[in-house]
């Protein structure tokens, strides 16, 4: 009977060391949301972004359409920097971009009309919540080029 209890007090705290391990070495998923608005903006107008990171390496991006001359874009990015060293142990979740390029094209013809880099430190800050970053100010593309 004593022998029962260890092996189910064994497995209660197996379990539970497993659960923290998860719980800990997960890194979040942040936000880029770039808003703005487009003067002149042409027909068929789209507005691509694009985070590129350390060593010019562009991983996430995204597009949206231009809608009464403005626009709104979350882009979602994982901070995990390195892979864990031991069982999901020492893992670095401080990755952010170095850049957010912003560009202003028409989908029909993928003609580019604007183009904007931003630098990600300078140009961006947190929100309220600590995953979700805004620009400092508004964003504004020339569609007339």
């Amino acid at each position: 009977m004593l022998f029962e209890a260890a092996k189910t007090f064994r497995s209660i705290l197996s379990i539970a060391l497993i659960a923290c391990t998860f719980a800990y070495a997960m890194c979040s998923v942040d936000v880029v949301m770039v808003r703005g608005r487009v003067d002149h903006a042409p027909d068929n107008a789209m507005v691509r972004v694009q985070l590129v990171y350390a060593r010019d390496v562009g991983a996430d991006s995204g597009d949206v359409t231009v809608e009464n001359g403005r626009f709104s874009i979350p882009i979602e990015f994982l901070t995990q920097s390195r892979r864990p060293v031991v069982n999901e142990f020492m893992e670095k979740c401080n990755r952010r971009p170095k850049t957010v390029i912003v560009t202003l094209v028409d989908s029909a013809q993928n003609h580019e009309y604007d183009r904007i880099s931003l630098d990600f430190a300078k140009d961006f800050k947190m929100a309220d919540s600590s995953t979700y970053y805004i620009l400092r100010s508004e964003l504004i593309l020339d569609g007339s080029h």
